[in-house]
């Protein structure tokens, strides 16, 4: 036998060795409590979402699932902390949108937004809504694009700030609809949506759970919803696409993953789960309630979305003419 050979037989046997450990630990995992980092405050939505399939999931791993609010710099920080964290299974990370949008509004992140992941599993679908108040005098798409086109510079529409996926949904409908909206950038989607329901700006591509309750208090009215279809939150709600705006789909993914060489047999274990918690009546009912329609996609699925929807904001970026920072 040939060196070559020796050293290809030799290789094949650590492979194989490393992959019995893997499989052996992941079914003693896990033994001990894992951290879910939430690259945002406590109270938005990334942080709703995790909290609703953090304790069905820690049920059913017999293990608990603690929250680790980690805010800051557009989840940038929290994203780091998770993609530099031991790939054992006991660090995992919750994302929004923003984990996608990132790489087309910054020139230099600190971590590979794909390579540096593990996916395991898009959580929710969270279509996103154009909302108005209800002083605007629009009732439909149609109808706000007309008043767009007459008042060009003078309709404003607020978002939580640069680079959201409120403020890209509003350049994207303006690059279609060749419209003039001003954008009123907050300091957090929850100072944006005060100032709506106040009147001081007249309009915003909202998500879902964030404004959901307001459009059932009467103190909003939604014009469009941005999924492909409708979601079943607001059933009696056109989507863009119905209302005539063709190639308008915007909606927040939010996902799971884990630190990039985390075993698989442990991310199959953890996407099992999320998935088993997903079925749970009680964590279906607490998303829809959101405006959060549950998925559960395959780890490979999820890892794809993740790269068409980068792939898909950098366009929308240079469309718009936005430098990134």
């Amino acid at each position: 036998m040939n060196s070559s050979s020796m050293k290809s037989r030799a290789t094949c046997a650590v492979i194989a060795v490393l992959s019995l450990a893997a499989a052996a630990h992941a079914q003693t995992y896990p033994n001990k409590a894992i951290r879910m980092i939430v690259p945002f405050a406590a109270g938005g939505n990334t942080d709703i979402i995790a909290r609703i399939v953090a304790p069905e999931m820690g049920k059913l791993l017999g293990q608990q699932i603690v929250i680790d609010n980690r805010g800051g710099a557009g989840s940038i920080i929290g994203t780091e902390i998770a993609a530099k964290s031991p790939p054992d299974g006991y660090t995992l990370i919750t994302v929004s949108a923003a984990h996608v949008i990132n790489p087309a509004m910054l020139k230099k992140l600190p971590y590979d937004s794909l390579k540096d992941f593990a996916a395991i599993s898009m959580i929710a679908d969270v279509p996103t809504a154009l909302m108005v108040h209800p002083a605007l005098p629009v009732k439909t798409v149609k109808e706000f694009v007309a008043l767009a086109r007459a008042r060009p510079g003078q309709i404003t529409y607020s978002t939580g700030g640069r680079g959201t996926v409120g403020h890209l949904a509003g350049e994207l409908f303006s690059s279609i609809e060749k419209v003039k909206l001003i954008h009123v950038p907050y300091k957090s989607t929850g100072l944006s949506v005060i100032d709506l329901l106040a009147g001081h700006v007249q309009t915003q591509f909202s998500s879902l759970p964030v404004v959901i309750q307001h459009v059932r208090g009467g103190k909003l009215r939604m014009v469009a919803q941005t999924g492909k279809t409708r979601s079943p939150a607001v059933k009696d709600v056109p989507t863009m696409l119905e209302s005539g705006i063709r190639d308008f789909v915007v909606s927040s993914g939010f996902g799971m993953f884990a630190p990039a060489g985390t075993p698989r047999p442990m991310i199959e274990r953890i996407h099992g789960t999320l998935v088993a918690a997903l079925g749970n009546a009680s964590v279906r009912n607490a998303l829809a309630e959101q405006g959060a329609d549950p998925v559960g996609s395959t780890p490979d699925a999820f890892a794809e979305f993740a790269r068409t929807e980068i792939d898909k904001w950098i366009k929308v970026v240079r469309m718009a003419g936005i430098q990134p920072e």
